[in-house]
């Protein structure tokens, strides 16, 4: 379809870290007829609230779907029943709804967790389906893949225009900064600036050093997936990355500078690590959107720690 500057889009989870950075990315390149949803509006995970939705909603004519329950790794170790459960209820009800309401494009947000254990780096998308997912987020990355086969299931007998899009690992202001939910950039800032605040002479890092990850600056996520929602029609899933990859231990020793932590820096390898390696292959994104990242780790990393300091403050 061909979405133009007045069609009407609906964004849900628009009230959470990733979901405030795709409005305002919207809204800068002048898209204004936006619907923009949190769970304080509709509870997506009760089928009743969302017929509700589009009852009250009847004109949407693309849904970005953003909400989620989402959190770091110990969240997801801890409550994977439950995180798969509302993932599962959230995804298949607004995408099907979405379908018998006439929506002309549903835009899905999936994960590098939906990635197999196993899979090679950099993980290409024809290889998601071959092997099952990292047992740390496991239910999370499943109820992604089961979006998948619900958007590829409705294309093929509907011939719904579902999208499908992998994201990784994100970062930037507004991320969750709750010690039970963060993220990894999240929990080392916190880490590191806590240690620099006590005097502390050492910080103790989950994980082995050397476990690698994707790390990409929400911004640049933000204005990936408008640029799909414009642009991409295919029903195979599509790579949003960044195509670099850092180690655990030099993200640590870039937020202990920005930070002004000089103490030791050690690994507890007895901790959980999740995947050794996480990196995409970005040559359809590429190919289909000409993607780009602006945003250096260094500089995003240092708007993230402002961000951090100025929740302090309040």
């Amino acid at each position: 379809m061909i979405v133009r500057k007045n069609t009407r889009i609906m964004i849900t989870g628009a009230r959470g870290f990733l979901g405030n950075h795709v409005v305002n990315s919207f809204k800068a390149k002048n898209y204004s007829n936006l619907v923009t949803l949190s769970s304080k509006d509709f509870d997506l995970r009760k089928e009743n609230q969302v017929r509700k939705l589009f009852r009250v909603y009847p004109d949407v004519e693309v849904v970005v779907h953003l909400a989620g329950d989402v959190g770091g790794i110990q969240y997801s170790r801890s409550h994977p029943a439950k995180q798969f459960y509302n993932n599962l209820l959230i995804n298949t009800f607004m995408l099907h709804y979405s379908s018998i309401n006439k929506v002309e494009k549903f835009v899905g947000i999936g994960s590098v967790c939906e990635y197999p254990a196993t899979a090679t780096i950099p993980y290409r998308e024809d290889e998601i389906w071959n092997g099952y997912p990292v047992a740390s987020n496991d239910a999370y990355g499943l109820s992604k893949r089961a979006m998948l086969a619900q958007s590829i299931s409705y294309n093929r007998e509907f011939g719904f225009n579902a999208i499908h899009l992998l994201i990784n690992n994100l970062y930037g202001p507004g991320d969750n900064f709750l010690e039970t939910q963060a993220h990894v950039i999240p929990s080392l800032i916190m880490r590191f600036h806590n240690a620099m605040i006590n005097e502390e002479k050492r910080v103790v890092v989950w994980g082995k050093e050397n476990v690698s990850r994707e790390f990409v600056y929400v911004n640049d996520i933000a204005d990936s997936i408008v640029k799909a929602t414009v642009k991409y029609n295919k029903v195979e899933p599509l790579n949003i990355g960044s195509a670099s990859e850092t180690t655990i231990k030099d993200v640590s020793m870039l937020i202990a500078k920005i930070v002004g932590f000089e103490g030791e820096i050690i690994f507890d390898d007895s901790k959980p690590s999740g995947q050794s390696r996480r990196k995409m292959d970005g040559t359809m994104a590429k190919k289909e959107l000409n993607l780009s990242f602006r945003t250096k780790l260094n500089d995003g990393l240092k708007k993230t720690y402002s961000y951090y300091l100025n929740l302090l403050r309040k």
